[in-house]
């Protein structure tokens, strides 16, 4: 048997190979296949644990499988095909049955194959890693150190926090600063990644902060509305990390750090005194970062996103997502709600009632149980101003606004020439609220009238007073009702000839006429 702890143990003590073959009593072959297996499995250094058999079955597990008659795995295999998008241990398995019974073999069963990829993937890495999937994920974070820039007229510092966002899969990353960590730049940063990788991936996998979680529960986090509604027109889901799980989005965690170093602190003593500027240095650091070499494995982040990656993320839709902000009002009594100082009516039936408000740059739109009940166009300027929809108001509320003089001048249009002449007079003589309180009158008196009947009066007032009043056009209004009254009657009765004499009786009832 090969005696693998040893052959290691002189290794790790930088004896050579030749001496070691010499020492165990191995061919120089052997001795160079373990320290070469070692080495692309990251074994760097023994501990109790690592025993002879332990060695063998890490090292070597193809050959376990062969003395027991079963067909061998080749692990480091099934762990590249497993990064692969739809890729599961369950198809993988069922290609190694396939090809196993096709030569003869015995395959694993699906449990042990599960389990022993299972211990090949701990050992591999110390913990199991999570292999993300080309365009599956994008993980975002805003990085723990700030950098700074110089307010020219105070001479002040002001913090400048970093967003950063990572592809795990080719760990192809965006990285901008902001003024501050608020909810609009967060969807701004978002809206910025999104473009620079130039399409969407499947999920986004942000931390349990405020700005992007309500409230994080366990099995189901509460999402900030407006990042929900971020999430719904780019047509991903977010999936928030775990509280106090960094290594849910280990991507960007690593590249916080790795950013930390490369970008944050080379600019650390950079003096600038505009945003622009310092994201431009950001942006050319950036670049870098992306376009340079990997250590371990071959190409770029740039590279590998190009070749691998980009094909699989979703389109971006044709237009950028208008930035909307959430928030919550009670109705007041007066059918409005307040906004930044502003008031914009609701429909009077919501009074009390609390509703969303969600607020775009140009709009405001008003939910009641996510049915959309108002919509404003945003005000600006002085405080204290007032968007008002008629149809909002109570019926005696929207008389009362109607009740103006120029819907009263345009009512006057409507009856004839001489009802016009005389509310403009009445405007003209009194005062407005008591004209207005005059045509209240009138037009509740013009409502028991056709408009021919009350043109006519109007007509009969302007020729007979010099100084036309509401009460005078009533009493013409009865005078005319009167005497057309009367007329009726009058041609109702029947019409009597020559002959008719009421009660006389006439020559015949006499005899007077010859037969």
């Amino acid at each position: 048997m090969v005696n693998y702890l040893k052959i290691l143990e002189l290794h790790f003590e930088e004896v050579s190979q030749r001496t070691i073959s010499s020492s165990t009593g191995h061919s120089r072959n052997t001795v160079s296949d373990v320290i070469q297996r070692a080495k692309k499995l990251g074994v760097e250094s023994l501990n109790d644990t690592m025993t002879n058999p332990w060695l063998e079955a890490f090292l070597f597990p193809e050959k376990q499988a062969v003395e027991k008659g079963y067909f061998p795995i080749d692990w480091e295999r099934v762990h590249k095909e497993l990064q692969k998008k739809n890729v599961t241990l369950s198809l993988l398995h069922h290609e190694y049955s396939t090809e196993a019974r096709e030569g003869g073999k015995i395959p694993y069963a699906y449990r042990t194959f599960c389990e022993n990829y299972g211990k090949y993937a701990k050992k591999y890495k110390l913990t199991m890693p999570i292999r993300r999937k080309p365009g599956e994920v994008m993980e975002v974070d805003w990085a723990g150190t700030t950098l700074k820039i110089n307010d020219r007229s105070t001479g002040e510092t002001i913090p400048a926090y970093v967003f950063i966002a990572t592809l795990p899969y080719s760990q192809f990353s965006y990285v901008e600063a902001f003024l501050d960590m608020k909810s609009a730049n967060w969807l701004i940063a978002h809206i910025h990644a999104l473009e620079y990788f130039n399409g969407v991936p499947e999920t986004m996998v942000p931390d349990n902060l405020k700005t992007g979680v309500t409230k994080a529960h366990r099995q189901e986090p509460l999402l900030n509305e407006a990042y929900r509604e971020l999430a719904d027109y780019y047509r991903t889901v977010i999936v928030p990390s775990r509280v106090r799980r960094p290594k849910d989005k280990a991507s960007v965690e690593g590249t916080v750090g790795y950013i930390s170093r490369q970008i944050i602190a080379p600019l650390r003593n950079y003096h600038c005194f505009h945003l622009e500027d310092l994201n431009q240095k950001i942006f050319e650091k950036l670049e870098e970062i992306n376009t340079i070499e990997f250590q371990k494995r071959p190409g770029s982040r740039k590279k590998v996103f190009e070749e691998e990656e980009k094909s699989y993320l979703q389109q971006l839709p044709q237009t950028r997502y208008k930035l909307a902000e959430w928030r919550t009002a009670k109705v007041q009594l007066n059918y409005h709600i307040q906004v930044e100082r502003m008031y914009y009516s609701v429909p009077y039936d919501y009074v009390r009632e609390n509703v969303d408000i969600r607020l775009t740059k140009d709009l405001i739109e008003v939910y009641f149980k996510e049915v959309r009940i108002a919509s404003h166009k945003r005000l600006d300027g002085d405080i204290g101003q007032l968007s008002t929809n008629s149809d909002h108001m109570p019926d005696n509320h929207r008389l009362y606004l109607d009740h103006n003089p120029e819907n009263n001048r345009k009512w006057a249009e409507t009856i004839g020439p001489s009802m016009t002449k005389f509310v403009s007079s009445i405007l003209e003589i009194n005062v407005e609220k008591k004209a207005l309180n005059s045509l209240s009158t009138l037009r509740n008196t013009a409502k028991k009238y056709t408009n021919e009947e009350i043109e006519k009066a109007a007509e009969t007032l302007l020729e007979i007073s010099t100084n036309p009043t509401v009460s005078v056009f009533k009493s013409v209004l009865e005078r005319n009702k009167k005497r057309k009254q009367n007329k009726k009657a009058n041609n109702s009765r029947p019409r009597t000839t020559s002959d008719d004499y009421g009660f006389v009786r006439g020559a015949k009832y006499f005899g007077r006429e010859t037969k």
